[in-house]
């Protein structure tokens, strides 16, 4: 029970809510630091994802080897980035390690998403002359973001 108010204590101590070591100032970074590693991760997932989810081959391969990386401890990464020349650059280790960990889930359902297109749909495309870009962007993308 000491430490719920210890707890209590430092959050309605008004020292803790400003400044640049302030609860608020805290909660920015946080922020900036979920949406940088968000972009990097959609950036490298999505394409990839898209891509192998359009041609329907190496999918598999890819979301399998990519989830290998789901079993490794996110701690035990940040404690390995911190040790390379990559624990120098400040905040570089955490966006590293969380980019690393966002990338399986996003390549996985974005690839999942892509087959789940119903194949009848992609030969009426194809049959109505569409190129496979035009395939990807009208009617595969459009219909994944449902499934």
């Amino acid at each position: 029970m000491n430490t719920l108010t210890d707890a209590w204590h430092w959050l309605t101590d008004s020292a803790h809510w400003s400044g640049d070591d302030g609860i608020w100032h805290r909660l920015a970074q946080h922020l900036v630091l979920t949406v940088v590693c968000l972009v990097i991760s959609c950036v490298i997932a999505l394409p990839i994802a898209l891509v192998l989810g359009h041609l329907g081959k190496g999918g598999a391969l890819a979301v399998n080897i990519s989830n290998i990386g789901r079993a490794v401890p996110t701690f035990a990464v940040l404690v390995l980035l911190l040790l390379t020349p990559v624990g120098k650059w400040g905040e570089g280790p955490t966006v590293v390690a969380l980019v690393l960990f966002a990338v399986p889930p996003l390549l996985t359902n974005a690839y999942v998403g892509m087959r789940e297109v119903d194949r009848d749909v992609v030969r009426a495309a194809r049959g109505m002359g569409m190129t496979g870009s035009q395939m990807l962007f009208r009617v595969e993308l459009p219909l994944s973001s449902h499934c």
